[in-house]
């Protein structure tokens, strides 16, 4: 294991999922006395600044300030490569006159593996998300190839691969499994987990230790269970869902709630909000799952993993992506209710939560889930693996 003071270059996109997973595993290794970079754009400045790493700014193209995304998965795919076609330069502008010994990047980084390939410099994918398995190409990839505009988003994909320097050019095995990745999820939310390659694959699990003073939160004194609402950074502008969750929870005997709206939601749309409820647009969600008896999430795979690491039972309202993969997930898990938005009454709702934290068997499977995922080694592990391969 190398300990030597080394360049590493971290290449994320803004979107918050995907940055806030791996942020400890930076601030890791600033402490290991590593000179860390962060290419990202602005929006996402103030995060990764507070790791000490060394922020590189770059223009994204990618609508993460509106949410303002594609409906269709093909659309979705062709702004990410968009935003690597246009990044790239970004990038070469710094690293090329300051090269890293180790480049770091997101699955939604390829101008970051591009970068590297064309200085010959070693990579490490950190997934915040599933990884591929094999079969993977057959079982989910297979679905995407078939629809409309596929073809050309392909043609774009390869042409871009043949004049950007990368050694890899074809574009499945680009895009598809790195030789270098740390899956910072726990390995119980991954498909088809046993047959991941682990030669090229490591779960570490989630990374949450050593967040500072932002990532507090007391507990009421007189509350007796507290329940977390949260639909995540994505899918946050949902009055009618948080009115059902009002008229579930609020006022509840014993339960405190905390509803997390985000910033697009209008607080005056929800009516009345109930004395055993707290509204924020943002709340310090690890924090709170610490000392959380449940959890109503929307089953992005950053909660999941929060909530899996917390031993919190689980009502899984999948909003889009791959959230409805995640909750079938977390039922299968036995540790999860899984309510579609459309039939997310204040019933159903309440009904969920009464079943849950009465059933024996879900508290016993989420305690056991809980040791798992943390056994995994989280940031250390992660950390420790990175510095093997600048050795």
């Amino acid at each position: 294991m190398s300990r030597r003071r080394a360049h590493i270059a971290m290449v994320g996109i803004p979107a918050v999922s995907h940055v806030l997973p791996s942020l400890e595993v930076i601030r890791e290794l600033v402490a290991r006395g590593h000179r860390v970079t962060y290419a990202n754009d602005p929006a996402v400045a103030d995060r990764i600044e507070a790791t000490g790493a060394e922020f590189v700014p770059y223009d994204s193209s990618l609508p993460v300030a509106d949410n303002n995304w594609p409906d269709d998965a093909i659309g979705a795919m062709g702004l990410f490569l968009d935003d690597a076609v246009q990044v790239l330069p970004q990038l070469r502008a710094v690293y090329d006159d300051d090269p890293a010994d180790l480049y770091l990047y997101d699955i939604g980084a390829y101008a970051a593996r591009a970068l590297a390939e064309s200085q010959k410099r070693p990579l490490m994918q950190l997934s915040p998300a599933m990884v591929a398995w094999e079969g993977y190409e057959q079982d989910v990839a297979a679905h995407l190839w078939a629809l409309p505009g596929a073809d050309a988003y392909r043609a774009k994909f390869t042409g871009w691969l043949a004049g950007c320097g990368a050694s890899t050019t074809d574009m499945d095995a680009f895009a598809g499994r790195p030789e270098h990745t740390l899956a910072l999820i726990p390995r119980a939310m991954q498909p088809h987990g046993e047959d991941v390659d682990t030669d090229t694959v490591t779960f570490v699990g989630p990374c949450f230790a050593g967040r500072g003073a932002e990532q507090s939160w007391t507990r009421p004194a007189d509350a007796e269970r507290v329940l977390l609402v949260s639909l995540g950074s994505a899918y946050t502008n949902r009055p009618g869902f948080y009115r059902q969750c009002l008229a579930a929870y609020g006022d509840l005997p014993g339960w405190h709630v905390v509803l997390q709206v985000g910033r697009h939601t209008d607080r005056a749309a929800l009516g009345a909000i109930p004395d055993n409820v707290e509204v924020h647009s943002w709340v310090p969600q690890f924090a709170i799952l610490e000392q959380a008896d449940a959890f109503v999430t929307h089953a992005g795979m950053g909660g999941s993993a929060e909530g899996l690491y917390t031993g919190v039972p689980m009502i899984a309202v999948p909003q889009g992506a791959d959230q409805f993969m995640n909750a079938d997930r977390l039922v299968e898990l036995g540790v999860a209710r899984r309510i579609d938005t459309a039939d997310a009454t204040a019933e159903a709702l309440r009904t969920a939560l009464s079943e849950l934290v009465a059933d024996p068997e879900v508290a016993g499977r989420s305690a056991r889930l809980r040791a798992e995922a943390r056994a995994e080694g989280g940031t250390p592990r992660a950390a420790d693996l990175i510095e093997e391969l600048l050795g």
